[in-house]
Parts: C-alpha cells; sequence; structure tokens
C-alpha cells in the first residue's frame, strides 16, 4: 500500500472542500471495498478524507411520504430499521443477502452504492482492463466471462456492478441526493451507475468533488416483496443473477408491479416496460417479461446461460411472492 495522509473531516463542507481540492483524494467510510483495493494498488489515493464524525448516520421520514436514510448508515441498521422491514421489504431482504454480517455491520449506504466490481480482470493487476487502466484493453472480452455482463456491455467492458442493494434501491425509484463545490442536487438511481460505453472507468454520475450526503425512497409500495439471489455459494458471494421484486398476487395469478436484477449488467437492470403487463400463472409472467427485459442481450459464449437463468430466477421470485401471500 502506497503511502497517504488521512484527513478527518470536520463538516459537509470541508469534506467537499478537501475532496475537490486534490483529485487523488477518496472518500473513507467503511473502508469494506476501498481498503481491499489499496493494498492491491488498484486504487492508490494521496490522501483519505474521514467522513465518519458529520452525522450522516440518521433514518427519518421524507417529506413525500418516503423514508430517508444518511451516506454513513450501516447496512445491518438500514436492513433492521422497523419502518425498512415492514414497508420497504425488498430492500431488507437484499442488504441481508449481501456479503457476510461482519461486513454489513461496517458497509455504509453510501459506499455500497459507490463499490467497484468484483470482475476478476479487475483485481488482477497482470491482465488488461479498461475500468482499471483506461486504454489497455479488456481481457475479459475472450476470458473466462462466466459471472460477467449480458446487457448493457460495450467492446471496452463487461463487468458487472456488485450491489444487492442497488438493486432493491433501483425497482423502488430510490434518489440519491448529493452535496459537491456547486451545491447540492439528487440523482435518480436510473441515471447513478454508467454504462461503460467507451469510458468504463466512469462509473457513476459524480462529479469531481461531489460525495453522496443520503438516499430516499419514495412512498411504500403496496404489494408482495421478494429478493432472489442465486450466487455460487449460500453467504459471501456476489449475484450470478438477482431479482428485486415487487409483486401483485391474486388467487392463482400473479403480477409484476416492480422488477430489477442484479448480476447482469454494470448497473442494476430495469425495464418498465415488463412491468404491470397482467396477471398470470408465475411461468407465463416470467417468460413474458424476461422477454422484454432481456431484449439486446449480447451474452459471450461462456455466461449464454444467464438468458435462461434470469427467466428462471424470476420464475421463482414469483412462486416466492405467491407463498409468501398464502
Amino acid at each position: 500500500m502506497k503511502p497517504f495522509t488521512y484527513y478527518r473531516a470536520t463538516t459537509l463542507h470541508d469534506a467537499v472542500t478537501t475532496l475537490a481540492a486534490r483529485a487523488n483524494a477518496r472518500i473513507i467510510a467503511g473502508g469494506t471495498n476501498l481498503l481491499d483495493l489499496m493494498k492491491l494498488q488498484i486504487e492508490v489515493p494521496q490522501q483519505l478524507v474521514d467522513i465518519n464524525g458529520l452525522g450522516l448516520d440518521t433514518i427519518a421520514g421524507a417529506e413525500n411520504g418516503g423514508l430517508r436514510f444518511g451516506a454513513m448508515v450501516r447496512n445491518t441498521d438500514l436492513a433492521a430499521h422497523q419502518i425498512v422491514r415492514q414497508q420497504y421489504g425488498v430492500l431488507t431482504r437484499a442488504i441481508v443477502a449481501g456479503a457476510s454480517g461482519q461486513i454489513r455491520n461496517r458497509a455504509t449506504t453510501a459506499g455500497n452504492l459507490m463499490q467497484r466490481t468484483r470482475c476478476p480482470y479487475f483485481y488482477g493487476t497482470a491482465m488488461a482492463c479498461n475500468k482499471r487502466e483506461p486504454g489497455s484493453g479488456c481481457d475479459a472480452l475472450n476470458g473466462i466471462s462466466a459471472n460477467l455482463a449480458i446487457l448493457g456491455t460495450s467492446d471496452a467492458c463487461i463487468a458487472t456492478h456488485p450491489s444487492d442493494m442497488a438493486v432493491a434501491l433501483r425497482a423502488l425509484d430510490a434518489v440519491v441526493h448529493v452535496l459537491g463545490p456547486e451545491g447540492e442536487h439528487s440523482i435518480p438511481i436510473a441515471d447513478f451507475h454508467r454504462l461503460p460505453g467507451d469510458t468504463p472507468h466512469i462509473e457513476t454520475a459524480l462529479r469531481p468533488g461531489e460525495i453522496i450526503t443520503a438516499v430516499e425512497v419514495p412512498a411504500p409500495i403496496g404489494g408482495t416483496h421478494v429478493y432472489r439471489k442465486v450466487r455460487e455459494r449460500a453467504s459471501y458471494a456476489f449475484a450470478t443473477v438477482a431479482v428485486a421484486l415487487v409483486a401483485r398476487v391474486d388467487g392463482t395469478g400473479v403480477e409484476i408491479e416492480r422488477v430489477a436484477f442484479g448480476g447482469l449488467a454494470a448497473k442494476p437492470w430495469r425495464v418498465e416496460a415488463a412491468e404491470r403487463r397482467g396477471s398470470g400463472t408465475p411461468e407465463e409472467v416470467a417468460r413474458d417479461a424476461a422477454a422484454v427485459i432481456l431484449e439486446g442481450a449480447r451474452p459471450t459464449d461462456r455466461n449464454r446461460y444467464k438468458i435462461a437463468l434470469a427467466q428462471r430466477t424470476l420464475h421463482a421470485a414469483l412462486i416466492d411472492a405467491q407463498e409468501q401471500s398464502r
């Protein structure tokens, strides 16, 4: 790990000013991803700006009947919050599906959104990776791509975003509140993470010097909340395919109110045209929705299986919704 200076910010303005003054400064919160990247010298910040003492750890009601939680709210605390458990169940389920209990105790709301891909070619510093070293190429394109993206990819990158929480937030239409040198503004979660295009190293809509201050979800959505995650082992593993689902169940029929996928793209993947298309059996609804959601998929030979797996995972999630509603 290369030498760096450590600075504990005293106010939000202080944090933004310090971050903006140095192009190679990084925010340190829980550190569950950043420190790993620093050990491998993938991230080599000259300064770490600690924001743990800035009071960004509260959960409170929002004016629109929704819920607002600070950037520093720990994942464990958010998942366990009574309102989240009762009214935003898909968010609790997604958070609990991620990482391990120890990591969730340290990981933060903002850090979860900002975590970087776990593509092995990004972490393998002897490999070509445009995300790690722009312009170097992408060895994943012709490499071991079984767990990489099939949607929203480009010739420059096929990495996926690793977050479970972000998938649920996409299904809930969350908004990310940001503070920067030019003041405060908000970014819809749909626009927060970027697809790779020709610049896969630019992963979010944050501008230089900006930090996340809070995330807000709108008023609760009625229906049955499900998070279904397929992974290579039962815990401490990132999604091969994940589904955040809010469904309406009526007798033997089920309808998708909201659905977003993880493990398929460089951002949580939601296609609103696949929602609210009418009630049917889980198999029928999953088949019809998957046809819309997976349109334009560009799989490699090694991850082509994800097309069928995504439909089967949605099918299983719809069955889960029926069973929860009994």
